[in-house]
């Protein structure tokens, strides 16, 4: 369908025709008319599929043509880390560059108490729209600096990542200080039980959009090898001599692997940096500038930091661990091969992750090739699933030295006995 085929507001429609947009993606399509029509939905899609302008075209078109109040707070959109924050700042500056009177603020923490101070300032103003992470937004609603009173729209970005960040409470205590008749629009790549039990605390009858998750590109080359995890780091050496080592993007499972992984490719004089949460906002800006630029060869990054990564000539994405669920493979996988050219994704598995990497097998529907450890690393474990050979612990029975059910049930009686036979009363 094409954008000027929607009920969108000459201006949006301008900003679009000098960006050379013309053709809206499946999401777009789907989510455009019903937010139009003012309704509340959730918008099910991976990564790289245009859920941004999904929302951000119709509510500022919305707001360029509508009666809504000045000076006051009329969009709230929330996302898991500040990189998100930024990038849909960047693309709300450019959607809305033809409406004057339509602004926002970016709301996120990581950065000094000057930029703490513009924030609040923004906000008392009346910015039309607030773009937040939860933690930063709820510092300004405990310090009486927002006012949400009046606010139309309220969109969750990334819901999945931010639950699996624990801000469930924080969005529910946002909600609640929304008007009831505020519009509520939720996206997530992933439609875990959790996101339908938040759907169902904060939308009202919502229109749901659900794309089918999309199978890796066929130019992704995609591999795996079998390695304990003590072996792990030197692997990755020798996939860097194979491979090359130059716009390598590695996901680790927790920041404190990400650290650890940078450390051991420091010491081995390999040109890498890390991206995680620990790192102020002026860290994360600089480490991505300079992987960018090529300043940096290997970035090593969490999963929800690696969100708001979005960079088209990544040449070669290793998971260092397995996954935790096939729709994450495809998001990470999915970083490389990006526009027209091809990419490599390789898979580190230990014997533990064997059953998570089956999974992922079964939902791509083929078997992900299996690499050789070269012979310096030792013998790989076996491809099959590890299963648990512990047993219960249970009391004995009989035995030599138990005692006998005769026994046992004799020792009842003469306890029981002996509790009736206490003084209850003293004065009986």
């Amino acid at each position: 369908m094409d954008f000027f085929s929607l009920d969108l507001s000459d201006n949006t429609l301008d900003a679009l025709d000098d960006m050379s947009w013309q053709e809206c993606t499946p999401i777009q399509e789907k989510c455009i008319p019903q937010i139009l029509l003012g309704r509340d939905l959730i918008g099910i899609a991976q990564t790289g599929t245009g859920k941004t302008a999904a929302y951000l075209l119709p509510i500022l078109s919305l707001l360029d043509e509508g009666e809504y109040p000045k000076d006051a707070i009329n969009c709230v959109i929330m996302g898991p880390t500040r990189e998100l924050a930024q990038q849909i700042d960047q693309a709300m500056q450019g959607f809305s560059y033809y409406m004057g009177d339509v602004n926002s603020v970016a709301v996120y923490g990581g950065n000094d108490g000057a930029r703490y101070s513009q924030e609040s300032k923004g906000m008392k103003l009346g910015a039309d729209v607030i773009i937040a992470t939860p933690g930063r937004l709820i510092s300004h609603i405990a310090l009486g600096n927002v006012d949400l009173s009046k606010v139309s729209f309220f969109v969750l970005d990334e819901a999945d990542r931010m639950l699996d960040m624990g801000f469930y409470d924080d969005i529910i205590k946002v909600k609640k200080l929304l008007p009831t008749s505020c519009q509520t629009l939720m996206f997530s790549a992933t439609m875990p039980k959790k996101i339908e039990t938040l759907a169902k605390s904060i939308l009202k009858n919502p229109f749901i959009v659900k794309l089918s998750i999309n199978k890796p590109a066929d130019k992704i080359h995609q591999m795996a090898y079998l390695c304990h995890e003590n072996k792990k780091i030197a692997l990755l050496k020798e996939i860097f001599k194979k491979y090359g080592q130059k716009r390598v993007l590695i996901f680790a499972g927790a920041k404190t692997k990400v650290k650890e992984i940078n450390r051991a490719l420091l010491q081995k004089k390999i040109n890498s940096g890390e991206m995680h949460s620990d790192l102020s906002q002026k860290e994360r800006d600089e480490i991505m500038y300079r992987f960018k630029t090529s300043s940096i060869d290997v970035l090593i990054a969490t999963d929800i930091v690696a969100r708001g990564i979005d960079i088209d000539d990544i040449r070669m994405v290793i998971n260092f661990d397995v996954p935790r669920d096939s729709e994450d493979y495809v998001h990470r996988v999915g970083r490389t091969a990006r526009a027209d050219s091809d990419g490599i994704a390789i898979t580190l598995i230990r014997g533990k992750e064997v059953e998570d990497f089956l999974k992922i097998e079964k939902f791509l529907s083929y078997e992900v090739e299996k690499i050789p450890l070269p012979k310096s690393l030792g013998k790989a474990p076996e491809y099959k699933p590890i299963h648990s050979t512990k047993k219960k612990s249970r009391a004995p029975k009989g035995g030599k030295n138990s005692p006998s059910k005769h026994t046992r049930k004799k020792h009842f009686n003469k306890k029981n006995s002996l509790k009736k036979s206490s003084p209850s009363n003293p004065n009986k």
